[in-house]
């Protein structure tokens, strides 16, 4: 025998009597008798699983002798004190001493490793009991059978459980030691993100109750999530529990999710633990209860264990005891030809029978996995069942061909929950300590302060928020059905600065007009957008519709009006004074005159009136006036149709193309997401962009025309025009862009809540009343004002007035000169104008109708009377026409002005789950004689190099009462920044600890799923890289041995992983 079995020889004789290994059997051990098979059974005496599990194989071989009569089997236990290295030692030496022909256990995946590579070496086949095993572990131990049932289905039970209760998040918590977790976390992770929930936290308990216990239910006491899912030894648990229930965490708003390997042992926990766990809600594997076979075991079991363990108050058995009974039957008929080894292998796997757990059929050397599950709530003294989940099927009250599924465990009925509530906690809370009030961002520069406004007092003591987003976020936590204490905080900066704050935990949410932009999604997340999205373009308009009651009048402007009355009434004084010698009716009083002048200066726009004018020079003037009277009623009866029937609203700019070519400059506002989009997505030169700080200044630069258009977002849109009402008007197609929202961090469970209370605040009217207020007490500052307009001004006709003008002027000197010969009638016409212009400015002196009272002595001529009374009418006339004509050449204009405004894990302990099973005989073993051999020589011991030497070399060093040693690595952040730098967002760890979630959340990245390889180049290695390869994300941290490591590459360059992306 070599030396290293020898070492083995002298370990197993001296561990097993210091730690009281003893040997059970049927009849005492005969090596060579005929019709005798050994058994081995290696258990932990400490623990219920051991002990049901001891009484329970003792049981199966007897009812097999019983039922056989003639063949003897021979067990032989030893205690591996839950210890991976005393199970390892205990297999070896069952083999080379009491000749085993099997190994019945252990029950944790930690010793199967072990015991499993000890079985292979010397052809032992080993029946596990242990929760999980990998699917690589066939491969690599071919002795390895799996007597308990997988429970990975399980994840997906508790999965539809949180999904049933509307909850988004759980907190995992696990056994740092538990090498299971490496296979059922996985699943539960997946599990979850296909009901749309996920693991917001793993937090890792260790072995032993210690301090570091209180700290990490201190830690996950003070974050949000209530949902706890426990996967942790039956141990553990309790004092899990029963810590818990000291911190006050098994009140109210806490729900507690347990998984098998707690929930099946429920049943042995005595009433202090039961009383530490009301509430929790359980999932544990279901097996048939009701058959006479099992009730039977039923009645044996409780009185054996009672005699065998008369300590333990229930005697009640479990799944475990079923598994173990089923495993040992099983083992006992496939040795009825005393075969060994491979043969002893083969038959064992050939079993076929229903046992107390189920059907006992293997397949690749393991049973069918379990695909139904019985769900639990703690509640009294004991629990009740709530009801069954099957895989495929869902929840039900019962289980049978009568069943009735339900997509939902609410249709189940009332679940007691933790403190004792009826109602459904809501998954999350938050912490009312001040020191976990919610510190809450709020922009200072926004522009248009209708929706955000931070003001100082006078004293600068003090600052006041006020503005629509304000008063909604207000309303939407009083609508909260809980207290949200928050303070809130101003920020100086760019709307991206402060989204980024957020990701940098200086905020714990925004609010203001913060717009929902893809790019911010890297850093937080936002809530449905209470506003309108879209952005606008705003241009100035050309003209504006007047006011209607005097639209008749819009047609021409005031200077035209006035001049076509004024070259009117020239031309009927024109006509009346060629006509008045002709015609009676012309004659008369002054005021007779006046009307007479008045009727035939407006008349002739309307008629001819050729018949009844007597001289050619009257006729000559009113052919030319009445040609003018026509093109400019023409002209007015078009003009005033096209402002009746079409607005007169025209867009200085039609569309951004026009602005594209021009070059011309356009505006948004400071801070805001649009300069990117106007540069990015419109492609405006970036020095074609401008941004303004207020309203005012937008309107100053578009009525300067320093920028063209200014493109705001749909709700400063709405408040710009409707505070400018007139001089600007939107253009173009609203393009696609996110509203406005508040903004939280990612995976915030504040989240679901502040989104579903802001809805309830939008549907009532709340914020179209803010807003209706808001918009009604903007009064348009250019209702009164006149721009650019399309009335018609001098300057189009002026041709026409020149004409006319000149024509009656010409026919008036005319008509003068040839009258010259009638000195008298041309006195008298003098006399008369100065009597006229004398009594004009002297009210008291009436004018007489008698030709006496002229008194022709009583004038005083000029010298040359009769050319200065020939020529003064015609000056005269003359003198008016150049005023009138002065008139018509004054050019009136009007200036715009345009104004717009702005926009704006965890190091791995690597537990012994690949690495161990792989090196127990080489590495591991040479660490172990190491640390026996050298018991009491040293006082330090150097190395190992492997948690999984450090955890056997470790469980001797205790012994030893060898100092502690020291973990010597800390990688999450720095892998966390990696990840961070190389903008990734999503990542997949080869490893379940390699970095913490958590670390990755705080740069905005999350894990996909978690991915457990095999220790070795193995088919289940290529599938594992096959469905890495199928999946989505490209990114993988890899935490593995140099080994290992070294084959995942090779594997996966043949793969053609390693190329681009």
């Amino acid at each position: 025998m070599s030396q290293f079995a020898l070492l083995f020889y002298f370990l197993i004789t001296v561990s097993g009597f210091r730690e009281g290994i003893t040997t059970f059997g049927n009849a005492n051990t005969i090596e060579n008798e005929p019709g005798i098979g050994i058994l081995g059974a290696i258990i932990d005496n400490s623990s219920r699983v051991g002990k049901e599990g001891r009484v329970a194989i003792q049981m199966a071989l007897d009812d097999h002798f019983d039922s056989t009569g003639n063949q003897r089997l021979v067990l032989h236990v030893r205690n591996s004190q839950g210890k991976p290295s005393q199970a390892a030692l205990a297999a070896k030496g069952l083999i080379d001493e009491q000749k085993v022909q099997a190994i019945l256990g252990p029950h944790t995946w930690e010793e199967t490793s072990l015991v499993a590579e000890v079985g292979s070496e010397t052809h032992t086949p080993i029946v596990s009991f242990a929760e999980a095993n990998p699917k690589w572990a066939a491969e690599l131990w071919p002795f390895l059978v799996q007597a308990s049932r997988n429970q990975l289905k399980h994840m997906e039970a508790i999965a539809d459980i949180v999904q049933s209760w509307e909850w988004h998040q759980v907190t995992v918590i696990y056994g740092d030691r538990d090498s299971s977790a490496n296979e059922v976390l996985p699943h539960l992770s997946d599990a979850l993100r296909q009901v749309g929930a996920e693991i917001s936290h793993l937090v890792a308990l260790p072995p032993f109750a210690s301090s570091s216990l209180i700290t990490e239910l201190e830690k996950i006491q003070n974050d949000q999530c209530r949902v706890f899912v426990v996967h942790l030894s039956a141990p553990l648990a309790v004092q899990l529990f029963e810590k818990a229930k000291e911190m006050k965490m098994m009140e109210k708003d806490y729900v507690w999710i347990t998984t098998d390997p707690i929930t099946s042992l429920v049943h042995s926990f005595n009433a202090s633990t039961i009383s530490s766990m009301q509430g929790i809600i359980g999932v544990k594997s279901y097996f048939p209860e009701s058959g006479n076979q099992f009730k039977d075991f039923d009645h044996r079991f409780r009185k054996r264990f009672s005699m065998e363990h008369p300590e333990d108050g229930n005697n009640e058995p479990g799944i475990f005891a079923a598994q173990a009974y089923d495993a040992a039957r099983a083992v006992a008929q496939a040795m009825t030809e005393s075969s060994k080894g491979r043969k002893l292998l083969a038959k064992l796997l050939r079993s076929d029978f229903h046992g107390l757990s189920g059907r006992i059929k293997f397949n690749d050397q393991k049973l069918a996995p379990q695909h139904v599950f019985q769900i639990i709530n703690v509640n009294g003294k004991s629990y009740r069942e709530v009801g069954y989940w099957s895989d495929g099927l869902g929840f039900s009250e019962t289980i049978g061909e009568g069943a009735t599924n339900r997509s939902s465990m609410r249709d189940l009925g009332q679940v007691f929950w933790p403190g004792g509530p009826w109602y459904t906690p809501k998954g999350w809370a938050v912490p009312t300590t001040n020191a976990n009030v919610l510190r809450i961002g709020v922009p200072t520069g926004a522009t248009f302060k209708q929706y955000v406004n931070v003001k100082k007092d006078p004293l600068g003591n003090n600052l006041s928020f006020s503005g629509i987003a304000i008063d909604l976020f207000k309303a939407t936590v009083n609508e909260l059905p809980y207290h949200l204490p928050y303070e809130l905080f101003p920020f100086e900066g760019t709307y991206d600065s402060l989204v980024k704050q957020i990701h940098l935990h200086k905020f714990d949410a925004v609010v203001g007009d913060v717009a929902i932009v893809s790019r911010r999604y890297e850093h937080a997340e936002f809530t449905h957008p209470y506003t309108e999205s879209g952005l606008i373009m705003i241009v100035p308009v050309r003209s504006k519709t007047c006011n209607k009651a005097w639209l008749f009048m819009k047609p021409f402007t005031k200077a035209m009006w006035a001049l076509i009355g004024a070259i009117n009434v020239y031309n009927g004084f024109v006509v009346w004074l060629i006509e008045r010698n002709y015609c009676p009716e012309l004659k008369g009083s002054v005021l007779n005159q006046i009307g007479s002048l008045i009727w035939l200066s407006f008349t002739t726009l309307f008629s001819l009136q050729g018949d009844k004018l007597h001289s050619n020079f009257s006729r000559m003037t009113m052919v030319v006036w009445l040609f003018m009277a026509l093109i400019i009623t023409q002209t007015y009866t078009a003009n005033l149709a096209s402002m009746l029937t079409v607005q007169q609203l025209e867009p200085t700019v039609a569309d951004v193309d026009a602005l594209l070519r021009t070059n011309a400059m356009v505006g948004y506002c400071k801070g805001s997401f649009v300069s990117a989009y106007l540069t990015e997505v419109l492609r405006f030169p970036h020095n074609n962009i401008m941004q303004f700080n207020s309203t005012e200044e937008y309107d100053l630069a578009l009525r300067s025309k320093v920028i063209a258009a200014a493109f705001l977002e749909a709700p400063f849109a709405k408040i710009f025009l409707a505070k400018y009402c007139k001089a600007f008007m939107p253009v173009g197609p609203t393009f696609k862009v996110g509203g406005f929202g508040f903004v939280f961090p990612k995976g915030s469970m504040l989240l679901p809540s502040v989104t579903e209370a802001m809805l309830k605040v939008t549907e009532r009217g709340d914020l179209r009343t803010l807003e209706n207020s808001m918009l009604a007490s903007l009064k348009c500052l250019d209702a009164e004002t006149d721009g650019a307009n399309p009335s018609l001004s001098p300057n189009s006709f002026w041709v026409l007035f020149v004409l006319t003008g000149g024509t009656s002027t010409i026919a008036l000197v005319v008509y003068i000169f040839n009258i010259r010969k009638s000195i008298l009638v041309y006195k008298t016409n003098w006399k008369l104008i100065l009597d006229v212009m004398k009594r004009w400015g002297n009210p008291n002196r009436r004018f007489s109708r008698r030709d006496s009272d002229i008194n022709e002595e009583s004038h005083a001529y000029p010298s040359n009377a009769s050319a200065l009374q020939a020529q003064f009418p015609a000056l005269l006339s003359f003198m008016v026409f150049v005023l009138i004509f002065k008139q018509t050449l004054r050019i009136y204009g009007s200036s715009d002005r345009t104004k717009d405004d702005n926009f704006v894990g965890i190091g791995a302990n690597v537990d012994t789950e690949q690495r161990v099973a792989m090196q127990i005989g080489k590495e591991q073993r040479v660490a172990m004689q190491m640390a026996y051999c050298k018991e009491g020589a040293s006082q330090t011991t150097l190395g190992p190099q492997t948690w999984e030497e450090v955890s056997l070399v470790g469980n001797r060093s205790v012994e030893l009462s060898s100092s502690s040693f020291t973990k010597a690595f800390q990688s999450d952040e720095a892998v966390a920044a990696m990840i961070q730098f190389w903008e990734q967002n999503q990542v997949t760890p080869l490893r379940l600890q390699v970095i913490h979630p958590k670390a990755l959340k705080h740069v905005g990245a999350e894990i996909v799923q978690y991915v457990a390889l095999p220790p070795s180049a193995s088919c289940s290695l290529s599938d594992q890289l096959g469905r890495l390869k199928s999946s989505q994300c490209r990114v993988f941290v890899v935490h593995l041995s140099i080994p290992a490591a070294v084959q995942l590459i090779e594997k996966a360059k043949r793969m053609k992983k390693k190329e681009k992306d």
